[in-house]
């Protein structure tokens, strides 16, 4: 038996996912995602959960750092070969929100999911997502807040122990998210309405005046909902649009 302290944080549940998810852990890496696109590259098999207990490159979209110190958090990537549309693929974004949200559902209240790629409780971001697409695969990666108390001042945020006091296992938590992934990633096509209704139901952006950027260019309006294909839709002066991707989305009212 390895008698690694972190690695055995994962020892136990690597058995107990579903089929074919399995792990693969590393002590540290530049980042899960770029580790993970090395093997797809390779023709690694779908289902393969890449975890980290330290990145030195970690990042968000469109290069934001993801600041997680060693051995408090979660710092995961999953790798899928959707056989939907292409097309389709930017949904496994909110779907992995959702997986997220429900399984941090289990220690504290309702986890909002703030569109695209954030999870949000109390009104912090605890967790963030990563979706990159290859030719013939999709990378979801996954950072959690988890035992974290100590935050940079120009970051918004928080973790499971901050909220409840509670130290949590990481395995635990990681076993979670990758099983209700599994039941979610299938479904960016048919099924996708029905996942839709729990997202709308997190949806922390309704209702709110908010700004985006969209290929640099800035924009305002106030969130209506989310369409029925995952957009956001936003009204601005008047008409209806719907946003399939943007970023830097912030609530302004």
């Amino acid at each position: 038996m390895n008698s690694h302290p972190s690695r055995n944080d994962f020892q136990d549940i690597a058995a107990q996912l579903p089929d074919p998810y399995r792990l693969l852990w590393r002590e540290q890496v530049g980042s899960t995602n770029d580790e993970l696109r090395k093997l797809a590259e390779q023709g690694m098999a779908e289902g393969l959960v890449f975890v980290a207990e330290e990145q030195t490159a970690g990042r968000g979209r469109r290069g934001a750092v993801w600041v997680s110190p060693k051995g408090e958090n979660l710092a995961f990537s999953i790798l899928l070969k959707p056989i939907a549309s292409k097309a389709l693929w930017h949904r496994l974004s909110l779907l992995a929100g959702l997986a997220v949200a429900e399984a941090l559902e289990n220690y504290v209240p309702l986890s909002e999911i703030k569109w695209p790629n954030d999870v949000r409780v109390g009104g912090k971001k605890i967790a963030g997502i990563l979706v990159e697409a290859g030719k013939d695969y999709v990378i979801i990666g996954v950072g959690i807040n988890i035992n974290s108390t100590d935050f940079p001042e120009e970051l918004v945020a928080t973790s499971l122990h901050e909220q409840t006091g509670r130290v949590y296992p990481r395995g635990e938590v990681l076993h979670e998210v990758v099983t209700r992934m599994s039941r979610y990633a299938n479904g960016i096509n048919h099924g996708y309405a029905d996942s839709l209704k729990s997202i709308r139901e997190r949806c922390s952006l309704t209702g709110h005046l908010v700004s985006y950027l969209i290929a640099d260019q800035r924009h305002e309006g106030v969130v209506r909902g989310i369409g029925s294909g995952g957009e956001l839709m936003v009204e601005i002066d008047g008409k209806l649009e719907a946003l399939v991707q943007a970023d830097e989305v912030r609530i302004l009212d």
